[in-house]
């Protein structure tokens, strides 16, 4: 599946996409680590002290962390795709492939709307530190529990056979006209977030803004999505390593 040629304009233009996203994540950390906290804004960690800004940056934050950690992960899947509509000589094939990656982000776009709410509990519940880091290990071993076994689970392996296969998943799920890139878009999201979501609540244990994390957990996305159809013993150890993480924050 890897590696991309990146030869198509339009997969120039999301390899762009993706380097903003990381770039302004990276700007992100550097004001959080290099400023002192009363010179840059945080999120009020009193819950009813939120206002519309507060809900608007933070999800921001969350809608650019999920494009820059999936989308490279999509890159095969928008190749594929590219390949296809040539092939069926479609004269919209550009448009086409803009609408199947902005329904596929959609996705995930509103997907960060569920971790901005997730993370404005938190703050209530002191789970989460001014600086978004964890502060409470049971709940920080929850979350790696439920993340390990979560790789365990049929619905996990399901989402991602089709996230591997994407000449299968398009051939398979095929649709014409632009309703149908978008439809196929929206589809490809929805099994890429049941394969994935969990994963992403890790950043809540390692630092929401922890570059290393974000990093890590993408190149683990990618390693899953480019693995062996029968390969499922990989998923499994990366199972078995995020409860052995969650044991030991509960005993350490």
């Amino acid at each position: 599946m890897f590696p991309i040629k990146i030869q198509n304009p339009v997969l120039v233009i999301v390899l762009i996409w993706i380097l903003s996203a990381w770039a302004y994540l990276f700007y992100v950390h550097y004001q959080m680590t290099s400023q002192p906290m009363s010179s840059f804004w945080m999120p009020p960690s009193e819950p009813r002290a939120w206002h519309f800004m507060d809900f608007a940056l933070v999800y921001f934050m969350w809608a650019v962390m999920m494009a820059a950690m999936m989308l490279p992960s999509a890159l095969p899947m928008i190749q594929a795709f590219i390949k296809i509509c040539r092939q069926r000589s479609d004269k919209s094939a550009v448009k086409l492939t803009y609408l199947f990656i902005l329904a596929y982000l959609g996705v995930w776009l509103l997907f960060s709307c569920a971790l901005t709410v997730l993370q404005w509990q938190m703050y209530g519940l002191a789970w989460l530190s001014p600086m978004m880091d964890s502060q409470n290990s049971i709940s920080a071993a929850g979350i790696l529990f439920l993340a390990g076994f979560y790789q365990f689970m049929p619905l996990k392996n399901a989402c991602l056979v089709y996230c591997k296969t994407p000449v299968g998943f398009l051939l398979n799920e095929w649709q014409d006209g632009s309703a149908g890139a978008f439809n196929m878009g929206v589809k490809h999201g929805a099994y890429c977030v049941g394969c994935c979501w969990a994963q992403m609540l890790v950043m809540f244990v390692v630092g929401v803004m922890n570059l290393l994390g974000m990093a890590l957990i993408t190149l683990l996305v990618i390693f899953e999505k480019s693995m062996p159809l029968q390969a499922t013993l990989i998923c499994k150890i990366v199972g078995v390593a995020f409860i052995a993480w969650g044991a030991f924050l509960l005993i350490a």
